[in-house]
């Protein structure tokens, strides 16, 4: 029962995150093909023009390694708004459909206990998100590769991307813990989704202006430093912390299903 629900999941799955993946894949393209001097020069001034906006987005510096523009460029802001528009959707598709369509009277009447549907659910969410932390690391590798070859310092690569996985599955694992404690499955993929919004724009606006810069330690995006990552300055230890923090949460959020009321 168990295989049968995480095939019923990738079925569910694979047209959001074939989407998601294409647009992600015409980022990474654009961007990695940016990696050009003259053009670096061109991103400075419009930077400097604009210091703001782009410190908003998380592009406060070009870098000068191809990992550290790759870091300031994508992972700064598209790789955690993209991921976290397929979280939510796959969110939505793995739990809280189940329970607004009715269909959970059916589930808990195969021998299937609570503990181990949510524990599936959780585990095919988890999995979605670090298939698309894959991809992301694919992608920056094979246009690397294909445009700047030997430019890519790949320790510092693999520690972003592990960086950035940490994020979002602590992400997903907000969004997992709403569908399963919300009672009205209306607002259950709001209320994570509205959490982790308001994570990315808080840092935005940390960004934006120093006065908000204390807000940022309230939020897990402080953990999460690309390109602090990309020229060694940051260390690894915070990718720890969320990843720790994301299983936590997994595991509260089967807690609270067991225990759930479910109008069935």
């Amino acid at each position: 029962m168990s295989g049968t629900l995480l095939r019923r999941d990738a079925a569910l799955a694979w047209r959001p995150f074939a989407l998601i993946g294409a647009v992600l894949a015409m980022y990474a393209g654009v961007v990695t093909s940016m990696f050009d001097p003259e053009l670096g020069e061109s991103l400075r001034m419009m930077m400097e023009a604009m210091p703001q906006m782009f410190a908003a987005f998380g592009m406060a510096s070009p870098g000068s390694t191809l990992a550290g523009f790759l870091a300031n460029y994508l992972y700064g802001f598209l790789y955690i708004a993209l991921p976290l528009v397929l979280i939510l959707l796959l969110n939505s598709r793995f739990l809280v459909r189940w329970i607004d369509r009715g269909s959970m009277a059916w589930l808990l009447a195969a021998p299937l206990s609570r503990r181990r549907l949510a524990a599936v659910q959780a585990a095919a969410l988890a999995g979605a998100v670090t298939l698309l932390c894959l991809w992301i690391a694919g992608l920056g590798l094979g246009f690397a590769a294909a445009m700047f070859p030997g430019e890519l310092e790949m320790s510092r690569y693999a520690a972003m991307n592990l960086g950035l996985w940490a994020l979002l599955q602590l992400l997903a694992a907000l969004c997992f813990v709403a569908g399963c404690a919300v009672p009205d499955s209306r607002f259950a993929t709001g209320t994570g989704g509205g959490i982790c919004v308001l994570f990315v724009l808080v840092d935005m606006l940390a960004g934006m202006d120093e006065g908000w810069q204390t807000l940022r330690f309230f939020t897990p995006m402080t953990l999460f430093d690309p390109v602090g990552l990309a020229d060694g300055t940051a260390d690894l230890w915070p990718a720890a912390v969320l990843a720790g923090a994301a299983l936590a949460l997994y595991v509260l959020g089967i807690a609270v299903f067991r225990r759930r009321d479910l109008s069935l």
